[in-house]
């Protein structure tokens, strides 16, 4: 691991646009890719130079685009590939202080588990030397440690190597998996995050890809279908955590839910209290009724963002997911359906607005 360089590079210079906030935004949500291949090959060890680099899925690919159709860098290269281009159209036009970057190795479906980790891997060594390292002279930059599920005790270890980067403020994986979130199997992934304070987040895809499970009854034929249901996946995941006690095994575990949605939380957890009422002798490890938890262990990220016709039924919709606590503002760029900063909240509660866009996140990440 190289360590942070100290001066900035031509393409890590600081926002020179304020926020309109008068606080600034954290963008929870901004993916950034390698130039090509090689960026990646070059950190693997040669024996898994055999096997393919493939960074999208076998099936459910976007139908037409995934990526604004301005996002492309005009000195090539694909979008979220230049720090300079990215930080003209988002961090400078936005006044963004800091991205917390999401790199998709899409490692978590793979059934190989030890090639899965060493991709991951690779994808962590790229990241800090560039995105981390050379990029980010001035520290806009936060970055977010790949894992691959598949071997928790290997996910552990790769979590415990880059613990100490003082650029790395959570665990990544996917929402794909082959058993819910709850199960003690994923143990080892949990304490190694709560042992050095990181989040352990989620961001949707690979469910049903590869060796994991699909959340719905089946397969959906179109991927308006896999998509859509992406909130399933995070409900059953969020359920299966707060019922098989996670947050009482793991007292300081905080998670993030990236890119799933947000207004099935409040309807979720009024469901599961009730039945909780009902059934709680069956989890007697429970010390809360399961929505009290939420506040102390879970956050959301805004995008997409579900839009009634009404901002007054907006509001509403976050007043009653306590979003004002749990949401954090993510703008998914540069994907088709990034929310600017400027359109995403109209007509907030100012208090409101500061935390979504500023305070739960410099909270969580400690920035």
């Amino acid at each position: 691991m190289q360590p942070p360089p100290t001066l900035a590079s031509p393409g890590a210079r600081s926002s020179t646009k304020p926020s309109e906030t008068g606080y600034g935004i954290i963008d929870c949500d901004v993916h950034v890719t390698p130039k090509n291949r090689d960026e990646i090959r070059k950190h693997l060890d040669p024996k898994w130079h055999y096997r393919n680099l493939n960074t999208g899925r076998d099936i459910y690919g976007h139908p037409m685009y995934v990526n604004r159709t301005d996002a492309k860098p005009p000195n090539g290269g694909g979008p979220g590939s230049d720090p300079a281009f990215l930080r003209k159209q988002l961090v400078d036009e936005f006044g963004i202080s800091h991205c917390v970057l999401l790199h998709r190795s899409f490692s978590n479906c793979l059934p190989y588990a030890e090639w899965a980790t060493a991709k991951a891997a690779a994808f962590n060594d790229w990241l800090a030397e560039t995105w981390l390292g050379a990029y980010n002279g001035d520290g806009v930059f936060k970055g977010s440690i790949q894992i691959s599920h598949q071997d928790p005790q290997a996910a552990a270890r790769e979590i415990e190597r880059w613990a100490g980067h003082p650029h790395m403020v959570q665990a990544l994986s996917d929402s794909g998996a082959r058993m819910p979130y709850g199960n003690q199997f994923y143990d080892p992934i949990y304490a190694a995050c709560q042992r050095h304070d990181l989040p352990f987040t989620m961001h949707v895809g690979t469910d049903g890809q590869g060796i994991n499970a699909q959340a719905s009854v089946g397969y959906p034929t179109h991927y308006i279908e896999w998509s859509t249901a992406h909130s399933v996946g995070y409900q059953n995941h969020l359920v299966s955590m707060l019922v098989e006690g996670v947050f009482e095994r793991f007292p300081n575990l905080k998670v993030v839910f990236v890119e799933g949605g947000v207004s099935w939380l409040a309807t979720m957890l009024w469901r599961l209290d009730t039945l909780y009422a009902r059934y709680n002798a069956e989890v007697p490890f429970l010390k809360r009724k399961p929505s009290e938890y939420v506040r102390d262990h879970v956050r959301l990220t805004s995008q997409p963002l579900e839009r009634p016709e009404s901002d007054k039924h907006l509001v509403r919709m976050l007043e009653l997911m306590d979003a004002e606590h749990v949401l954090m503002f993510s703008s998914d760029y540069p994907h088709w359906d990034f929310d600017s900063p400027k359109y995403a909240f109209p007509k907030l509660p100012d208090a409101m607005r500061r935390r979504i866009f500023f305070d739960n996140a410099r909270e969580l990440y400690k920035l």
